[in-house]
């Protein structure tokens, strides 16, 4: 009995107070991280005053967050406008009870597995909750009664449509390869060894799905919701002390969930060479840990990286790139998987290689049409218009 309750209430609380407070730390990690990886890359300090290497910035952040005046402007929506952090924080933070962060740990002859809930739909959670947070985007920009707001909440739930689409057809290919929607059997069937990783077997819709992503989570170069030259700040023009923080808590929140997802879909989970098999039933899952813990962090500074490489893309090549280039390559992905996956009994080989073929026809064949298009519209636009008739012309 005593087992019992040990194994189905105490541990599950752990492990939940466990994940809570390292999703606390990694959005401190990952504010000190932007500014440091920032500046690193624009050939600044950063900050370097607030403690040894500005490492205590980020506590400087959130106590100046927590004593700056609490505004709420006299024409908002009060309850929505107050509800909307909350509705953006919350499916940001219960989206990684489905992720697998490590293989399993044995304490006292107890085995831990190093996962909050492994569900038989997890991935299907994932979508579910992650696409929640889009609604507190537009209900914070809409009680916020300013038309610069308002535009940003209504480009949010335009690329939430626009490339949910892609982030959920992206991974079917995954999904037959392993037959389940388990996370935890998805991250096992890959294998101890980075040939063997979905990433390659399936490299189109890993690059739609992390692009995907990025649009999800509102990143540069995907940020249309905020874009300061265009909407002043965007949907939380409105917002101040620490529900403006609560914004970006959820922002940094869906990084590290979108992150700890693209390496259990396709980047091996834990597994890294047998390394997370080294050592006994409690080192070893100690070890998967740090090699799932140091792939997430790896991942983490490509969204920092990206942010200072690409700029801003126009609302309409977001729209284009999407539903024109992204939504067919997985489309194709999902067809050539299918395909190839009978006619060659499964063999991972041949379904990477057409993958990679076809989707290099299909980007092709897109490109040629959309240049095509354009050509034939500056050939209209540069043709002179006739001259109006005049006098007595106009007459007859």
């Amino acid at each position: 009995m005593e087992i019992d309750i040990l194994q189905q209430i105490i541990i599950p609380i752990i492990k939940i107070l466990f994940i809570v407070h390292l999703l606390i730390i990694g959005v401190m990690a990952m504010i000190w991280s932007e500014r440091r990886v920032s500046g690193w890359m624009q050939d600044r300090l950063g900050p370097n005053r607030v403690g040894p290497q500005g490492l205590l910035q980020p506590i400087a952040d959130g106590i100046k967050f927590l004593f700056k005046e609490d505004l709420i402007p006299n024409h908002v929506d009060k309850p929505l406008y107050v509800l909307a952090p909350a509705m953006l924080l919350v499916p940001a933070m219960i989206a990684i009870a489905v992720v697998p962060f490590g293989s399993s740990i044995t304490i006292a002859g107890i085995e831990i597995p190093l996962q909050i809930a492994d569900i038989n739909i997890g991935i299907l959670y994932i979508l579910a909750i992650t696409s929640l947070g889009v609604y507190g985007v537009v209900i914070g920009a809409w009680a916020s009664n300013n038309k610069y707001s308002l535009l940003g909440g209504l480009r949010s739930s335009a690329q939430m449509i626009s490339y949910e689409l892609t982030l959920g057809l992206a991974i079917i290919g995954v999904l037959m390869l392993s037959e389940s929607l388990s996370l935890r059997k998805i991250a096992i069937d890959q294998g101890a060894n980075p040939w063997e990783w979905n990433f390659l077997i399936h490299f189109p819709a890993f690059l739609a799905f992390t692009t995907a992503m990025f649009a999800e989570t509102n990143r540069l170069p995907f940020d249309l919701a905020e874009a300061e030259q265009e909407l002043v700040a965007g949907y939380h023009t409105e917002y101040s002390s620490m529900k403006f923080a609560i914004f970006f808590m959820a922002e940094y929140m869906n990084m590290i969930v979108g992150s700890a997802v693209v390496v259990t879909l396709f980047l091996g989970g834990w597994h890294f060479f047998g390394l997370e098999a080294v050592g006994g039933p409690f080192w070893s899952g100690v070890i998967s840990f740090a090699i799932f813990f140091a792939k997430t962090g790896i991942f983490l500074f490509v969204f920092i990286w990206v942010r200072w490489t690409l700029p801003r893309f126009r609302y309409d090549q977001l729209m284009n790139f999407g539903w024109k280039f992204l939504l067919p390559v997985a489309l194709t992905s999902i067809v050539v998987t299918g395909t190839l996956y009978i006619a060659t009994n499964g063999n991972r080989l041949w379904i990477g290689i057409g993958n990679v073929v076809a989707a290099f026809i299909v980007v092709a064949i897109v490109a040629g049409m959309l240049a095509m298009d354009n050509n034939s519209k500056s050939t209209v636009q540069s043709t002179p218009a006739a001259a109006p008739l005049r006098g007595l012309d106009a007459v007859e």
